[in-house]
C-alpha cells in the first residue's frame, strides 16, 4: 500500500488525523471568538470548543433517543470550571473538583432558560448539555461565551431544536458599551447585562446597574443583540461547513382534536366566570380542581386509564386560554385587579428583638422575612473559582421553604432557583451600600408565604432590615414582577403589574426590575413570545417604574431612613489604622497580646495588612463601648511614639538604684527610664530624695541618647537651674583615658622579652 502516492487525505485516514472546521467571530478591539468542532469529544451528539484569547470552553451535547414518560424536558445544563485551567489546586482535603460554586449555578441557569423553551413540547428525551473550562484567559469573562458553546454544539447534532440562539455580556464604559467585556473593565461599567437571544428575537436579560433609567436600558438590549445576531450567523455557517444532519425522529405525545375541543367546551366558560369571581388562591385551586373531577367524571374508567393524560392536559390548555382572554378582552385578572393593579401591601421593621435588623414585607399573599447580619471582615463570603477569586463583604442568602406554597416535600439542599433568586436580589441591593460600609453584611430572606415574585419582596424586606440595622444604604429599593399577555392574531396586548404565580405560568413575559427613585439597579427578565417589540418592552418598563414607586412609597412609610445607629445589642465596629511595624507587637508571641485583649475586652480584633502601603487596618467589633474604648487605649499605647521636644505627663511605676522608671500617661504600658542624673539640677545621691512610687510629673523626650542608644528623657529639663549654677564639662575620649575608663591596657602586664 506504500507504493501508492502518498495523499494528504490518505494521511488524514492512516493517522486519524481529525477534520476540523472552525468559524471566528469579531468583536472589535482585536478580540475574536472562535467556534471549532472535529477534534475534540467525538462520540458525544454535538461538540465544540469556543475559545477567546487563553480561554477556551469544551461543549458537548447529548441525547438519548427513548422517551421518558413524562410532561416535560428532563434537560441539564451542566457548567464547571475546572482549576488546571488557571494553573491552580482546589481547595478541600481531596483536591478535586466537588459541588458547583454559586458562581457555576448561576451560569448553568443563564443557559438554561434560553435553551429550554427552543426544544419542542412533546420532547422528553433525557438531555444533557455539559460545559467545561478547560483554559483560563485573566482578561475573557468565560461566562459569557457558555450560551454560544452551547447553541453551537446542539446546532451540530440531530436535535430537534428551533433555532441557534447565542448569550452576550454588555457593559458601559465612559458612556460607550462593550459586548464581552474583561472584569477589568466591567468594575468600571455602569450596565453589567447578560442577554440571551436569537437572530429574531431576545428571549433573556438579567443584569445589574447602576440606577439607569428604562430607556437606557433598552439601548443596551438593542446593542447586545446585535451582537448576537453575528454569533448565531456564525453557528449556522459553521453547521453548514461541518455537514447539517438530519433532525431525528421521536414519538410525541398523543394529540386528540376531538378530545381538546369537547374539553375546552366543557370548561372554557366555568373557568372564565371563576377567574372573573377575583377569589383567593385557595378558592380559586379548589373551584378549577372541581371543575376538572367534573370533565373526568363524564368519562368512564376505561376511558380515563386510556387517555386521561389527555383530559388533563387539554383542561390546562383551556384554563389558560379562559385566563388570558379575561384579561385581554376585560382587563381583569385571576384575583379581580386591573392590570397596573399592586396588591395590599403591609411592613413591619425591628419584628426579631434578638437580630441586628429585621423586617416584614407582605404583598397580597407573598411574604418575605429578612434578617441582617453584622460582622468583621473575617466574616466575608469567599469566592474560589478558576476564573476569580474573592471575597464579598455584601450577600444575600435566600431561603424558599414547601411550607410557603401549602407543600409537603423533601429538603434537599439549596435550590439552583434559590440560588438565582438570592443572587438576583443581591444585585439589586449591593450597589446602594456605602463604599464605606465597615462591616460585612449577611442578609437572609425566609419567604413565609409564596403567590408572585419572592424575590421581589426579598429585595422590600432586604432594603427595610437593613435601614433597620443602621446600615446607611444611599437609597431604599423596591422590586417589582411583571408579566405580558399579547394575541399576536389581533395586536392585543397587556401589561400587567406585580403578578401571580399562575400568570407568571400563563403569560408570555415575566420580568422582575428592581430600582431607587433614580433608576434602575437590577433585572431579571424571560420572554417567552416571539418578536417582542421594543415599544411593548419600553411601555412594560414604565408600567414597571409607576409600581416600583408605589411599592417604595409603602416601605419608606414604614421606616422613612436608616436608622443613625446599630442596635444596643448589635455590635459596633471602629477601625484603626496602624504602621506596619506595629503589627507584630498588637498580635504578640504566639497571639497572646491580641488573644488576651479579646478575652478581657470581649471584642473581635481583626488585623489586616493593606499589600500595597503595608500598613495594618485594625477592625474592633463589639457590643460594650467600654471594652471597645480598652482595645483602642491597647493600640494607642503600642503604637505610641514619643516626639523629640514634646514635654510628656509620665508615673513613677518602678524605683531603681540609677533612676526612676515612669510610664506615660496617655500611653499605659509604655515605660522608660528617668535616669538619676536627670531628676533634678542638683547632684542626687539618692533617687527617693527626689521622686517617690506614685509620683506624678512632667518629663521631656530628648530622642535616643548617642552612648546608651535608649530613649532619654529628663525632668530637670522643665526645671529651672538653681542660681550660680555651674555645668560641668562634659567627658572627653582623653579624661576616659586619663581616668583609664577606657584604656584597655591597664590591667595588661608587660611583654617579657
Amino acid at each position: 500500500m506504500f507504493n501508492k502516492p502518498v495523499t494528504k487525505y490518505r494521511l488524514q485516514q492512516f493517522f486519524m488525523i481529525p477534520k476540523t472546521f472552525k468559524e471566528v467571530i469579531d468583536l472589535g478591539d482585536g478580540r475574536e471568538i472562535s467556534i471549532e468542532t472535529g477534534k475534540l469529544a467525538k462520540q458525544a451528539h454535538g461538540s465544540v470548543v469556543v475559545q477567546s484569547g487563553k480561554c477556551m470552553l469544551l461543549c458537548t451535547v447529548v441525547s438519548n433517543y427513548e422517551q421518558k414518560d413524562l410532561n416535560f424536558l428532563p434537560l441539564t445544563v451542566d457548567y464547571r470550571e475546572k482549576f488546571a485551567a488557571s494553573g491552580r489546586y482546589p481547595g478541600g482535603f481531596f483536591k478535586r473538583e466537588a459541588r458547583p460554586s454559586d458562581g457555576e449555578v448561576l451560569t448553568m441557569r443563564l443557559v438554561d432558560r434560553v435553551l429550554r423553551p427552543l426544544f419542542p413540547k412533546d420532547y422528553h428525551s433525557e438531555t444533557q448539555v455539559m460545559i467545561q473550562l478547560m483554559s483560563h484567559d485573566e482578561n475573557v469573562m468565560p461566562d459569557a461565551m457558555a450560551g454560544l458553546a452551547a447553541s453551537a454544539a446542539i446546532q451540530l447534532s440531530d436535535f430537534p431544536f428551533e433555532c441557534a440562539i447565542s448569550e452576550a455580556r454588555v457593559a458601559r464604559v465612559n458612556g460607550e458599551f462593550i459586548i464581552n467585556p474583561s472584569r477589568a473593565q466591567l468594575e468600571e461599567s455602569d450596565i453589567d447585562m447578560m442577554i440571551g437571544a436569537s437572530a429574531d428575537s431576545v428571549m433573556m436579560v438579567e443584569g445589574e446597574m447602576d440606577e439607569i433609567s428604562e430607556e437606557e436600558m433598552t439601548e443596551a438590549i438593542k446593542f447586545g443583540h446585535e451582537a448576537i445576531k453575528i454569533q448565531c450567523a456564525a453557528q449556522m455557517k459553521l453547521a453548514e461547513a461541518f455537514g447539517r444532519k438530519e433532525v431525528r425522529e421521536y414519538e410525541g405525545e398523543r394529540e386528540d382534536d376531538d378530545l381538546a375541543k369537547k374539553i375546552h367546551d366543557m370548561a372554557y366558560d366555568k373557568v372564565y366566570a371563576i377567574a372573573k369571581a377575583g377569589s383567593s388562591k385557595q378558592e380559586r385551586t379548589a373551584a378549577f380542581s372541581e371543575i376538572k373531577e367534573e370533565i373526568k367524571a363524564t368519562f368512564s374508567e376505561e376511558e380515563l386509564a386510556d387517555f386521561g393524560d389527555l383530559v388533563s392536559r387539554y383542561y390546562a390548555k383551556a384554563e389558560k386560554n379562559a385566563i388570558r382572554d379575561l384579561t385581554l378582552n376585560e382587563g381583569l385578572r385571576l384575583d379581580g385587579r386591573k392590570t397596573d393593579e399592586i396588591r395590599p401591601i403591609w411592613c413591619e421593621v425591628d419584628y426579631l428583638p434578638s437580630t441586628h435588623g429585621s423586617s416584614i414585607f407582605t404583598r397580597g399573599e407573598t411574604q418575605a422575612l429578612a434578617t441582617v447580619t453584622l460582622g468583621t471582615s473575617r466574616e466575608a463570603n469567599k469566592i474560589d473559582m478558576p476564573s476569580y477569586e474573592g471575597e464579598e463583604t455584601f450577600y444575600l442568602h435566600y431561603n424558599f421553604p414547601p411550607f410557603c406554597t401549602g407543600e409537603a416535600r423533601p429538603i434537599r439542599g439549596t435550590s439552583r432557583r434559590e440560588v438565582g433568586h438570592g443572587n438576583l436580589a443581591q444585585r439589586a441591593l449591593k450597589g446602594m451600600i456605602p463604599a464605606d460600609c465597615p462591616y460585612t453584611v449577611r442578609v437572609v430572606s425566609e419567604v413565609l408565604e409564596s403567590n408572585g415574585s419572592s424575590s421581589m419582596a426579598t429585595v422590600c424586606s432586604g432594603t427595610m432590615a437593613l435601614m433597620d440595622a443602621g446600615v446607611q444604604l444611599i437609597r431604599p429599593v423596591s422590586g417589582i414582577a411583571m408579566g405580558l399577555i399579547s394575541d399576536p392574531e389581533s395586536g392585543k396586548y397587556a401589561v400587567l403589574s406585580d403578578i401571580l404565580g399562575d400568570e407568571d405560568h400563563l403569560g408570555d413575559m415575566d420580568f422582575k426590575v428592581t430600582g431607587t427613585e433614580k433608576g434602575i439597579t437590577a433585572c431579571q427578565m424571560d420572554i417567552k413570545v416571539k418578536g417582542l417589540s421594543y415599544e411593548i418592552l419600553v411601555n412594560a418598563l414604565m408600567q414597571a417604574n409607576a409600581g416600583r414607586l408605589h411599592i417604595l412609597s409603602k416601605l419608606t412609610e414604614t421606616i422613612s431612613a436608616p436608622n443613625n445607629d446599630v442596635k444596643g445589642h448589635a455590635p459596633k465596629m471602629v477601625t484603626v489604622t496602624i504602621p506596619g511595624d506595629f503589627i507584630g507587637a498588637l498580635i504578640g508571641p504566639g497571639g497572646k497580646v491580641i488573644q488576651e485583649l479579646q478575652k478581657t475586652t470581649g471584642c473581635t480584633i481583626v488585623i489586616n495588612e493593606d499589600p500595597v502601603t503595608e500598613e495594618g487596618l485594625v477592625e474592633i467589633l463589639g457590643t460594650d463601648q467600654d471594652g471597645i474604648d480598652a482595645v483602642l487605649a491597647k493600640i494607642d499605647s503600642i503604637t505610641f511614639k514619643p516626639e523629640v521636644g514634646s514635654i510628656y505627663e509620665v508615673k513613677v511605676i518602678k524605683m531603681l538604684d540609677f533612676g526612676a522608671v515612669v510610664e506615660y500617661a496617655e500611653a499605659p504600658g509604655n515605660e522608660v527610664l528617668l535616669h538619676v542624673s536627670e531628676l533634678a539640677w542638683e547632684r542626687t545621691e539618692n533617687v527617693s530624695d527626689v521622686v517617690n512610687m506614685g509620683d506624678v510629673f512632667d518629663v521631656k523626650y530628648f530622642g535616643l541618647d548617642k552612648r546608651t542608644r535608649k530613649d532619654k528623657v529628663s525632668r530637670k529639663a522643665l526645671l529651672p537651674k538653681p542660681e550660680g549654677y555651674v555645668e560641668r564639662p562634659p567627658r572627653t575620649d582623653r579624661d576616659n583615658r586619663s581616668r583609664g575608663g577606657n584604656d584597655r591596657n591597664r590591667d595588661r602586664k608587660p611583654k617579657r622579652d
